[in-house]
């Protein structure tokens, strides 16, 4: 079944409006969605190696895009659903101390979450929660979101048929690596918050 999975999402990505689709991905999992844009991206670039540098771009576009949307949740939202929770519950004045030591360290948290599995909504609506300087947040979004697409395109660029087979004789391992990163990444948005 995995195959199966892995052969139509390749079919997929070589299909003409795959572009749009994995804008739509990167969009929404900017922001609500748990699934990375790189189960596209990947396929995409290895199906059509000479646009590589388009699919890394709109990923990007999209995905910072998506983190904006996200940015949005949390600073428009948070009064209405989220302060009355906090103060319920008397974490009101800890959340304020929470608040300025995130923004002190938001690029880095942003950068971080962005590049890595860790899950990059969660990250987004906080930044909008805590307020963090929209124009470093998209900065250090760009930067992250940038530098972990456009470096998947160039290696799959640059080795593209040993990855491929690389990735077609572990499949199975790569899958449960995939997950258990995944689900490393919300355990450790858990112990954070």
């Amino acid at each position: 079944m995995l195959r199966r999975l892995y052969d139509w999402t390749l079919d997929l990505s070589a299909h003409r409006h795959a572009i749009w689709l994995l804008g739509l991905v990167a969009f929404v999992e900017s922001s609500v969605f748990p699934i990375p844009p790189d189960i596209m991206l990947i396929p995409m670039v290895l199906a059509a190696r000479d646009k590589a540098w388009l699919i890394a771009a709109v990923a990007t576009a999209a995905s910072v895009a998506g983190g904006m949307l996200g940015y949005a949740i949390g600073a428009f939202f948070f009064d209405t659903v989220g302060q009355p929770v906090l103060d319920f519950y008397h974490y009101g004045p800890r959340f304020d101390e929470f608040r300025a030591a995130y923004n002190a360290w938001g690029p880095w948290a942003v950068f971080t979450a962005g590049l890595t599995p860790f899950p990059y909504k969660v990250i987004t609506i906080l930044s909008g929660v805590t307020g963090l300087d929209p124009v470093v947040f998209t900065v250090s979004s760009v930067a992250a979101r940038g530098l972990r697409f456009f470096l998947v395109a160039l290696l799959l660029w640059k080795f593209g048929a040993p990855i491929r087979h690389f990735i077609e004789a572990r499949l199975g391992l790569l899958f449960i690596l995939f997950v258990a990163l995944l689900i490393g990444g919300f355990l450790a948005v858990g112990l954070i918050l």
